[in-house]
C-alpha cells in the first residue's frame, strides 16, 4: 500500500494529490452537515490522476485525507458516467468498501476519518448528500442510499451490525389510485445521532431522526419516526421498549 503524496490499493494505479480543499467546497460540506472539527482535523487534498479530463472540467472534486483512499473499482465506477459538480471527501482508507455510486449532478459525500465499512454500498443521487462522521464501524454489507434526493447525516460513534439499510426513500412510487398522491417518502432527510447502535438487519428510512445513544434492535423498522435519545426500539414499525439506557461495545456481564 502506498503512502506519502500518493495513495494506492493492492498495487493499484496511483492517485496523486493536488491542491488543498477550496473554501467554497468547505462551505458546501458544512452546509451539508459536516462538523467543522472533522474538516479541521486533517488536510484535505484534491485527487488528480488517473481521473479523465471531463471529471475536473465539469467541476467534480474528490478530496482525500492523508492515508485515505478508495479501491480502484470504486474510482472506475465514479468516472463511468458523466456528472457535474460532484463533491466527495474521503477521510479513511476505505479498503473494504464495495461501492460508491454517484447517480446525478451536485451530489455530496463525506466520509470522515476512522470509518470502516466492510462490503458496504453508498449511493448518492442528484442534489443529494451523505455525511458520515467518524468513527463508524459497519460490520458487513451496510447500504446507505440517497439516490433519489434528500440527505443522510450520521454523527460520530456509530456501530452498525450486518445488513443495516439506511435510505431516504423506497426507490419506486406508491400512490393513491384516486388522487394520484404519492404515499411513500421521496428524498427524505435522515439524521442519526451520536453513539447509536443499529442492530442486524435494522432499517431507517423516510424522514427519521434517531436520537443520541439510542439502540435500534435486530430487524427493526424506523420509518418516518423520531427515536428518542437513550432508548431502545424494536419491531415493525419500531416502538420504544426501554428508556434511559446506555450502551457500550464492551461484551461483559
Amino acid at each position: 500500500m502506498c503512502g506519502g503524496p500518493a495513495f494506492c490499493h493492492d498495487a493499484a494505479v496511483k492517485v496523486t494529490r493536488g491542491a488543498v480543499m477550496t473554501a467554497t467546497h468547505r462551505d458546501r460540506l458544512r452546509a451539508s452537515g459536516v462538523e467543522a472539527a472533522s474538516l479541521d482535523a486533517t488536510t484535505w487534498r484534491a485527487a488528480k490522476k488517473p481521473f479523465p479530463g471531463w471529471w475536473h472540467d465539469d467541476g467534480n472534486a474528490l478530496y482525500l485525507a492523508e492515508g485515505a483512499f478508495l479501491p480502484d473499482k470504486t474510482i472506475q465506477l465514479l468516472t463511468t458516467y458523466p456528472v457535474h459538480d460532484v463533491l466527495i471527501a474521503i477521510g479513511s482508507p476505505m479498503r473494504w468498501l464495495h461501492s460508491l455510486s454517484i447517480g446525478g449532478d451536485s451530489a455530496t459525500v463525506f466520509i470522515d476519518q476512522d470509518c470502516s465499512m466492510t462490503a458496504g454500498d453508498l449511493y448518492c443521487g442528484d442534489q443529494s448528500s451523505i455525511v458520515l462522521h467518524g468513527p463508524v464501524i459497519a460490520t458487513r454489507s451496510a447500504i446507505v442510499d440517497a439516490r433519489n434526493g434528500g440527505s443522510i447525516v450520521a454523527d460520530a460513534d456509530q456501530l452498525w451490525a450486518a445488513n443495516v439499510y439506511i435510505a431516504t426513500d423506497d426507490m419506486h412510487r406508491l400512490e393513491d389510485r384516486t388522487t394520484g398522491e404519492r404515499l411513500n417518502p421521496y428524498g427524505a432527510h435522515i439524521r442519526i445521532g451520536r453513539h447509536v447502535w443499529l442492530g442486524r438487519d435494522a432499517v431507517v428510512t423516510g424522514h427519521s431522526n434517531v436520537g443520541d445513544g439510542a439502540v435500534v434492535g435486530h430487524g427493526a423498522l424506523v420509518r418516518g419516526q423520531k427515536v428518542p435519545a437513550h432508548t431502545a426500539v424494536a419491531g415493525v414499525p419500531a416502538r420504544v421498549v426501554r428508556e434511559n439506557i446506555a450502551w457500550t461495545d464492551d461484551d461483559t456481564p
